[in-house]
């Protein structure tokens, strides 16, 4: 098992798959994860619909990466796409969110998705969080109520290593330099 320091420098967007399907076990286990992220009022905001049948997985794609939202077509590549469904919280989170101007329900979407991203990290898989798409078209294709939000959709499936390793190796380039630390943190005066 990795520590967590390794776990987080090795998770990055993927987007570049090999065709493997990617185990249920290890799909619940990422749900498992993200299931025990804290919430907001413990509101839990979220639900999980995993898309592993190919035929399906390429409708849904195909709805997602409609139109101008055509950037994101790596995730008809993806093994399985995990499609986050949520409300917008308890009553409880909305009435703190409307006086803090605050969307708590999409902090904690957030965190659990974290949660689950980190787990298939471990795992050996590679994921992808995707908010550009075609929210309501993907809707339709799912049957999701109206009501209900996507906020994000999450590709996942095992990496191509040849992707991978230029990934971790071009970290240090301009488009993976990351703000020093001194940039970032300030101590009370």
């Amino acid at each position: 098992m990795m520590d967590f320091s390794e776990l987080v420098k090795k998770r990055y967007s993927c987007r570049r798959y090999l065709i493997d399907k990617v185990e249920r076990e290890k799909i619940e286990k990422c749900i498992e994860a993200a299931r025990l992220a804290p919430s907001a009022s413990n509101s839990q905001p979220w639900n999980f619909m995993v898309i592993d049948d190919p035929d399906k997985l390429n409708a849904v794609a195909d709805a997602a990466i409609t139109g101008i939202y055509s950037a994101t077509k790596f995730i008809k590549n993806a093994s399985s796409l995990i499609i986050v469904i949520s409300d917008k919280g308890s009553f409880l989170t909305k009435v703190g969110g409307f006086v803090r101007d605050t969307m708590f329900y999409l902090i904690d979407i957030g965190i659990a998705c974290e949660h689950l991203v980190l787990q298939a990290t471990e795992l050996g898989l590679g994921t992808c969080y995707v908010g550009w798409f075609n929210e309501k078209a993907v809707k339709r294709e799912l049957g999701i109520k109206k009501s209900m939000n996507i906020p994000l959709i999450i590709s996942v499936g095992y990496p191509d290593k040849d992707i991978q390793d230029k990934v971790m190796n071009s970290r240090n380039t301009k488009g993976w330099i990351r703000k020093p630390i001194d940039e970032i943190l300030k101590y009370q005066k």
